[in-house]
Parts: structure tokens; sequence; C-alpha cells
């Protein structure tokens, strides 16, 4: 065959099979390319390697791919006046093979899944070698319309590998997928648990809180039954006054005048109200005492038996009341 009938044959059959088809043959991965404006094709070395199972690149294309089959991405676009592509991984100093480069990084690895592209090739070099030439069948379909391509069928071999390459990425879907959804049937099973933990423990905490209620029933009634069985209630019994309740502490107790600024402040409160339900605070500024000043004094009134506590109001707030005799 002649150099012009070599050329007019190869821009006939440029791209007769599909590059990322041929590629994925050889491969057993879509891995990424660049197609320059004169038809080549160019492939990330590191995405080659990564599935050949190289782990050194570097070594890889240097113990298998010659020179002029490698090359870094900026001179290959810069040759052509492009720039480098954006995203996906791409930069500048990225090396990346021809194809006939990727051919032969291929045909030097030792993955079985390798075998029947690598007989492939050996299959068309001993046909040039016997014929003289090598030419692929054209497809039983072609495309239509005026000046369409010449459509070529894939090589038994290639297409064989795809096939089969699809039928193991296909089982390794379908493991992944029954993987998820045994991990998320899991999770489901571990959120029903967290959920019924967490209605046990909302559950607990409402009998704790209904027994904390019924104590504080029972508290309130032992109490009402102390103050019943302490001030006799009855035609006897005086109403006290706010005259009556200073008079009876200054009997109990030796009042200072801290003390009696204090128990003039709230003696009219427990006799009107029954209780005193005001912060110390509050106290402390209507007398013009410390607050600490306020809280010896009531302990002073506490301890003598003039007021009792009745524990705390929800902010806080002590409660007292009078100590009946």
């Amino acid at each position: 065959m002649n150099e012009p009938s070599k050329r007019q044959n190869s821009a006939e059959q440029h791209d007769a099979i599909d590059v990322s088809d041929f590629v994925y043959a050889a491969t057993g991965a879509r891995v990424r390319r660049l197609t320059m404006p004169d038809g080549s094709h160019w492939f990330p070395a590191v995405d080659v390697c990564k599935e050949l199972g190289h782990t050194n690149s570097r070594k890889a294309l240097a113990d298998h791919v010659p020179a002029e089959h490698r090359e870094m991405l900026e001179t290959v676009t810069g040759s052509y006046g492009l720039g480098v592509p954006a995203g996906r991984g791409w930069r500048r100093d990225l090396h990346v093979l021809s194809l006939q480069g990727l051919i032969l990084l291929v045909n030097a690895c030792t993955k079985p899944a390798c075998a029947p592209f690598k007989q492939w090739v050996a299959e068309v070099v001993e046909t040039v070698q016997r014929e003289g030439s090598y030419s692929l069948d054209e497809a039983e379909v072609q495309p239509a319309g005026p000046g369409a391509p010449v459509a070529y069928a894939m090589p038994d071999q290639v297409a064989e590998a795809i096939v089969r390459l699809e039928a193991h990425n296909l089982r390794l879907d379908e493991e992944l997928a029954e993987g998820q959804r045994t991990s998320i049937a899991l999770q489901r099973e571990m959120l029903a648990t967290q959920q019924a933990t967490l209605a046990t423990q909302q559950a607990g905490l409402a009998v704790q809180q209904a027994m904390v209620r019924a104590l504080e029933r029972i508290a309130d009634r032992f109490d009402a039954l102390a103050v019943s069985q302490a001030v006799p209630r009855g035609p006897l019994a005086p109403v006290p006054t706010t005259e009556s309740v200073l008079a009876d502490w200054r009997r109990r107790l030796s009042v200072t005048e801290d003390v009696w600024t204090v128990a003039v402040i709230i003696a009219p409160v427990l006799v009107e109200k029954g209780e005193l339900r005001e912060p110390l605070e509050s106290i402390a500024v209507r007398t013009g005492l410390t607050v600490r000043r306020v809280n010896e004094c009531l302990r002073l009134l506490r301890t003598h038996a003039c007021i009792r506590s009745r524990g705390g109001a929800e902010d806080g707030t002590p409660v007292y009341v009078l100590h009946h005799v």
C-alpha cells in the first residue's frame, strides 16, 4: 500500500472504533481523555497507571513508554494554541499519554483483565506480518445521510472484553447497591432502637415527675396538718395582727435595730398574705441594709421560731410563713 493510500485509509478509518470503548476494553475503566483539533487523543498517565495497578506512575512511564509518546499537558495543549482545561484535576504539569503510549503501557501490564486486549494487538501484528495490512470489517448498520463516515465493527476480542468488563462492573454495582441497602436497613434499625430508648427514657422521666408532684402534695398535706395542730382553729384561736406578731417577736428574742427594721417590713406581708415571697435584694433596698445583713436577720427570726421557711419559688426567691406556737 503506497503512502497516499495509507493516509486516505487512515482518514477514512479515523475513530472508526469509539475511542472511549477502545480505551475501556484496554484498561477496564473510563479514563479521562483530551482530543486535539487534529483528532489525536491524550490520556492522563495517572488515570491509566491507577487502573493498570502501577503504584509508581513515573517508573511505569519510564520503563514502558518512549518519550515521544508521553508529554506534559501544558506542552500538548500549547502546541495547538490551547489553554489547560479547567477543573477535574487538570494541571499544567500533568503527564499525558498518546493513544500509542497507552497501548504500550497496557501491553506491559500483567493484570489478567488486559489479556484479551493484548491478544488482539498480537493478532493485529500477526495479520499485518502475514497479509501486509489489517483492516476493520464494516458494521452491518451504517450511518445514513450524505457524506456520513463509514462505520466499522468492533473487533471480537475488544467487544468481548467490553462485555466482560461491563458484566463485572454490573456485578460490582449490584454488590455495592446491596451493601448500601444493608447499611440503610441497619441504620433504620439503629434509629428505631434509639427512638424506642428515647421513648422509654421519656416515660421514665414522666413517672419521676409524677412521683415528685405526688411527694410535693404529700409534703403540703403534712405542712397543713402541722399548722393545724400547732395553731388551734376555733373561737378561742386569736386572729394574728401585725401588732400582735411584732409583740410576740419582741418577747421571743432580743430585737436589735436591724432585726426590728426587717421585722417591720415583713410582718404586715406575712399577716395579710400568709407568706413572704420577696427577694432579699428587694428587702435590702427597702430597709437600707445589705443583702447579707438581711439574710442574717431572717436567720435569727427563724432560729427563734418567729418565721419558718417554705422552700423557694420558681424563680429561686425564698418563701417564709409565720411560725405559729
